[in-house]
């Protein structure tokens, strides 16, 4: 199995990515969210499960291991495959699915195009007790919260200490937030050094 790919983004499409591996273009598919933290040019690093068929081997990506974890247990159950697993994800977060799941609620699953009423009774029925308990996803999702809350005062704080005004600080900090969020989303802490460098560069190019 190949668990994972790293190095240099070639190409972004819509539903994929080009990553050079050893001199190789790998196209791995992703959902909209993985994608958004790619730039072409830039090393990247891509967990990975590759999906046998007869006549095919597709590779999908994605931003976390717990989004290639969720995303092969999903296809676990009756009807869901890689594709219509991709798509649950491309709709919710791991942690969206998990509360979705274990609380039985049909309504956010059937957000997902390809799930029917039926469909999402079934997936509910049979990952309720395999995807986490809604306590574990809250958990994490506010543990998140923590640490984004927390860069984003450090960043604005370090600007006005530098002498910046809180509007300026405000503006650098939204500017830096995409590169930030990719962090969260890959499992990384933010590095506020980084991200504050980053930030006085783009106040220094208004």
């Amino acid at each position: 199995m190949i668990a994972s790919v790293s190095g240099k983004v070639t190409a972004i499409a819509p539903d994929g990515a080009v990553i050079e591996v050893g001199g190789v273009g790998i196209l791995t598919h992703c959902t909209p969210g993985t994608l958004a933290t790619l730039r072409v040019g830039e090393e990247a690093r891509l967990a990975t499960s590759l999906v046998v068929r007869e006549e095919s081997l597709t590779l999908y990506g994605f931003a976390t291991d717990d989004e290639r974890a969720v995303f092969e247990l999903l296809q676990t159950a009756s009807g869901v495959g890689p594709k219509l697993a991709l798509a649950m994800l491309a709709v919710h977060t791991p942690n969206a699915l998990r509360v979705a799941v274990a609380s039985a609620d049909l309504k956010a699953l059937t957000q997902v195009p390809g799930i029917g009423q039926k469909g999402a009774q079934r997936i509910v029925l049979e990952l309720k007790d395999r995807l986490g308990t809604p306590e574990e996803a809250v958990n994490a999702a506010l543990n998140g919260d923590r640490r984004a809350a927390a860069w984003r005062e450090q960043v604005h704080s370090g600007l006005v200490g530098l002498g910046y005004s809180s509007k300026d600080a405000d503006e650098a900090v939204a500017i830096v937030e995409p590169r930030a969020d990719a962090d969260l989303a890959a499992g990384r802490q933010p590095q506020v050094a980084a991200l504050l460098k980053a930030a006085l560069q783009a106040l220094s190019l208004r």
